[in-house]
């Protein structure tokens, strides 16, 4: 009922930048926190960025340290799209990432989660 498809990922070289997008589709009422998880091989998945709801005020973000400062994470609700700008991009980086979302498909219906089938970053020279 909701699908979330991920974009942008690519080769690039350390240094370099990339944007990932993530647009969630299908039946949505509201989405609360909205994130970026990656998987490098041989590695568990890990958050490295998550974004609240902005409400009535500002949206609040978090992020792994070894992406502090590098990473931002942005969300376009008008769109229902989350953003994750990677500058300073490090060989480390190099992993599946997948955005994460917790939709809510009807006013009165509960809420779940749901994640996007990922897109591959590979950062090397």
């Amino acid at each position: 009922q909701v699908q979330l498809v991920e974009s942008g990922g690519g080769l690039v070289q350390p240094g370099g930048s990339l944007r990932l997008s993530c647009a969630a589709s299908g039946s949505i009422f509201s989405i609360n926190v909205m994130s970026w998880y990656r998987q490098a091989p041989g590695k568990q998945r890990e958050r490295v960025a998550v974004i609240t709801s902005s409400g009535s005020g500002s949206a609040t973000t978090n992020y792994k340290d070894s992406v502090k400062g590098r990473f931002t994470i942005s969300r376009d609700n008008a769109k229902n799209t989350v953003y994750l700008q990677m500058n300073s991009l490090k060989p480390e980086d190099t992993a599946v990432y997948y955005c994460h979302a917790n939709v809510q498909a009807r006013y009165d219906s509960g809420w779940f989660n749901y994640w996007g089938q990922g897109t591959q970053v590979i950062v090397s020279s």
